[in-house]
């Protein structure tokens, strides 16, 4: 028996494609390597040793011993395939030295480009910092033509200011004279007399007539909040209940607060209780509310006189027209006078008045001066020490001491009436007249 019958049968053939393939796989590798990037070509070379060495190795272990050397043709085929992957590394070799010597050369050429970079950076950093320093003192000398401009134009500014508020003035005095026209020269003298008309029980109140219509209508108003009025044929009427005819009871949509109410032109004008300065016209003869207005001015905020505290607006009637009495910001401060045209309801012009609301029960105009009567505590002497003339014609050094006839208490009201040329009041639940001593304001000059 052949003794080589008992070794394992090697498919030679089969071998020998399976190792063909592997090197052309690596011979392919390398290709793909080469044209991708320079750089892996000597990593993949140096492998390929290894590897074949392995592959090697592997065909020897599986070939026979007599069959390794039964087959030269294999032996001669590996040994060129080695030649063929010496060469390729060889090339590779060279190749990667070319590329390292390339690399060093790009390496020198890109360190002298930054050095003379930083050379140029250093000059533009150098001449950025010389302009800098040119544009600011640039900005300093502009600034300072501009101090030079600008003091100039405030000069002539502060002139033409001046100017303009000059020019302001002059008109707004001209304004004041033509509102507060000379038709009505007069100024008071004295208190005359007076005639208590009529007596209530009750404290608060107010009485008065149309200051301007020829009715000879009297209304009753009792109570600081109310809104019934009591409408009178003739003073008669209102003297004597038991005169006929009747009065008439007219009942308000709104209540009113306060006794500074008036009548102008057949128009009832209150402050609406319950706000803050809200003033109503109202039309007696239709019994509707006609219109409304907001007062401004801080109206509403305080009480127009301490000895009055139910009245925070005091709407007043003369020559001139409508007023609203009020007064200013703080406790006890300074009385403001402001004008109202009665048929738009719309402010025409407004003063703040050196009088103070401290000390102070009542006040009224005539001939477009405002009369404030001061009593201390309440109670008599009621005198008038505080005259605002918005013309500034009447000062209280061109007036004689004015005092009213004592009463016991102070003044629920005081209005002045135009048209008999007396003033109304309510002084503890009396309905009172007070005649008047007048003068022409011309005689003072």
């Amino acid at each position: 028996m052949d003794p080589r019958s008992s070794l394992p049968q090697v498919d030679l053939q089969g071998l020998q494609e399976r190792a063909c393939q592997q090197l052309d796989l690596i011979t392919d590798f390398q290709t793909q390597q080469r044209r991708s990037h320079p750089w892996a070509i000597c990593g993949t070379m140096m492998a390929l040793p290894r590897a074949s060495a392995v592959l090697v190795l592997f065909l020897a272990a599986l070939l026979p011993p007599t069959q390794r050397a039964q087959d030269p043709g294999m032996v001669h085929y590996i040994y060129q395939r080695f030649q063929v992957l010496e060469q390729g590394l060889e090339k590779c070799t060279q190749a990667t030295r070319a590329y390292i010597q390339d690399f060093q050369e790009f390496s020198k050429n890109i360190s002298a480009m930054l050095g003379r970079c930083q050379t140029y950076t250093s000059e533009y950093k150098s001449a950025v910092t010389n302009l800098a320093l040119r544009v600011e003192r640039a900005q300093r000398e502009i600034d300072y033509l501009e101090y030079l401009r600008e003091a100039d134009v405030c000069v002539e500014s502060e002139d033409k200011t001046l100017a303009e508020k000059l020019i302001q003035e002059a008109e707004e005095e001209k304004k004041i004279r033509t509102l507060l026209n000379a038709s009505c020269d007069n100024m008071l003298m004295g208190i005359k007399s007076l005639k208590i008309v009529k007596k209530t029980m009750d404290t608060h109140g107010s009485w008065m007539k149309d200051g301007v219509s020829s009715s000879q209508k009297v209304y009753f108003l009792v109570g600081s909040r109310n809104k019934t009025v009591w409408e009178f044929a003739n003073l008669r009427a209102f003297m004597e209940d038991s005169t006929k005819p009747a009065p008439r009871k007219l009942i308000l949509t709104h209540s009113w607060q306060g006794t500074g109410q008036v009548i102008h032109r057949g128009f009832l004008f209150f402050h609406n209780q319950g706000t803050l300065n809200e003033i109503i016209k109202y039309n007696l003869q239709k019994r509707a509310v006609e219109d409304r207005m907001l007062l401004p001015g801080g109206a509403g905020r305080a009480l127009v006189y301490q000895h009055s505290p139910s009245t925070y607006i005091d709407l007043a009637v003369d020559e001139h027209g409508l007023w609203a009495i009020h007064s200013g910001p703080g406790v006890y401060g300074h009385l403001v006078l402001t004008k109202i045209e009665p048929g738009t309801l719309g402010v025409e012009h407004s003063w703040d008045t050196p009088c103070r609301s401290q000390d102070a029960e009542a006040s009224f105009l005539l001939c477009g001066v405002l009369y404030v009567v001061y009593s201390s505590g309440g109670h008599g002497p009621h005198r008038i020490t505080c005259v605002y003339d918005p013309l500034g014609i009447v000062s209280e050094d061109d007036l004689p001491k004015l005092f009213f006839p004592r009463r016991p208490r102070s003044h629920s009201m005081i209005h002045y009436n135009p048209r008999d040329k007396q003033l109304y009041a309510w002084n503890d639940g009396n309905q009172i007249i007070y005649k008047l001593q007048t003068k022409r304001k011309q005689l003072l000059e």
